[in-house]
């Protein structure tokens, strides 16, 4: 396997540590993050002098000269496919895509192919440098196979560190819009009871909570006060549709992104959405709040009606901030527009 070869002469006043100094010092164009050079050090594949240096903490001095021998990135078993993608924007270091309900985003076991992956790889092509030592794009978050919308991807592994970096430190902003059963009406006293909710200004409705594997169901995730991965959500009714309201479009916010994390929130909140086949297969319409037509296109809606609509960031290696959003998709829009105009009395408030 063919490397390239990087030399680093070491500048005044270093960090205490070898990879924090590479991280430092190391020339832009080698797009090596820090967890990509700790890895190296590792390999045995930094030196000075001809030695290795197989410590990332180990110590460095103003004017050491490192050698990083950096192999290039070995092909991966994923297979690329040509699948349609409809890229938002693309640059040097990452795409934004708009992913359809429907699409896996990796390989797994049960989905080994027509993934999001399979078709980034042959959109990509040569055009990628590698993530963390393989040829394959940096995936930094995901979004459910049947849920809709906008996802970020990294083509170098300095895109995908900084990314990383932004989400663990949840500075991105993650907008989605979604119909559910019911109203969360921030007056209804079993809401405000509800253990984990709060309610903000701007008639919001914050959920926080831990998440984790549900006990008995390995399939789905459950709420946890005390254990599982903090979670936050917050969510907003923008229109509400039935008489007596039976539904509701809402805006939802992500603090963090856990695994189907607004799914469980909104129905730990007694709001399930609409058409969610794990979580909401309990919730009925209620007789007579809707017309017929409405009511059944609710209750055949095939996936949860859910859509990453915005997404914001700083890009990772220039620092512009970058926002993107994308329209509801021709299943979310027509069934909006049945409720809206299905002889229903429609109650809007400000998103």
């Amino acid at each position: 396997m063919s490397t390239r070869t990087f030399r680093v002469t070491i500048q005044a006043a270093p960090p205490a540590r070898l990879d924090k100094a590479l991280a430092r010092d190391v020339p832009e164009e080698a797009g090596l993050s820090r967890t990509r050079l700790a890895r190296l050090i590792a390999d045995g594949a930094v030196t000075r002098a001809g030695a290795a240096l197989t410590d990332a903490k180990g110590a460095v001095a103003e004017g050491d000269e490192i050698e990083i021998a950096v192999p290039e990135a070995a092909e991966v078993e994923t297979a690329p496919e040509d699948i349609p993608l409809r890229i938002l924007h693309e640059d040097d270091d990452l795409c934004v895509v708009m992913k359809p309900a429907g699409m896996v985003v990796h390989p797994a076991p049960g989905s080994p192919s027509g993934t999001l992956v399979n078709a980034l790889l042959h959109h990509f092509g040569e055009d990628l440098s590698g993530i963390g030592g393989e040829k394959r794009p940096g995936i930094v978050h995901r979004i459910d196979k049947d849920t809709s919308g906008l996802l970020v991807v990294a083509k170098t592994d300095r895109a995908h560190h900084g990314l990383a970096e932004q989400f663990e430190a949840h500075t991105v902003e993650r907008r989605y819009l979604a119909l559910c059963h019911g109203v969360p009406d921030t007056g209804d006293p079993r809401l405000r009871g509800t253990r984990g909710v709060s309610i903000e200004p701007g008639a919001v409705v914050k959920v926080t909570s831990g998440i984790g594997r549900h006990r008995t169901d390995r399939q789905r995730q459950a709420v946890y006060f005390g254990t599982g991965r903090r979670a936050v959500t917050r969510a907003q009714v923008i229109e509400s549709f039935g008489a007596p309201p039976a539904v509701a479009l809402i805006e939802c916010r992500l603090e963090t992104g856990r695994t189907h994390q607004i799914r469980v929130h909104l129905t730990h909140a007694g709001h399930a959405l609409v058409g969610d086949p794990v979580y909401g297969t309990n919730r009925k319409v209620p007789q007579k709040a809707l017309p017929s037509p409405a009511a059944a296109a609710l209750r055949a809606f095939p996936r949860q009606a859910l859509h990453a609509a915005s997404l914001g960031f700083e890009h990772p290696v220039t620092g512009e901030t970058m926002r993107f959003e994308a329209e509801l998709p021709q299943d979310m829009a027509e069934l909006i527009t049945l409720l809206r105009t299905g002889g229903l009395e429609t109650h809007s408030t400000s998103a």
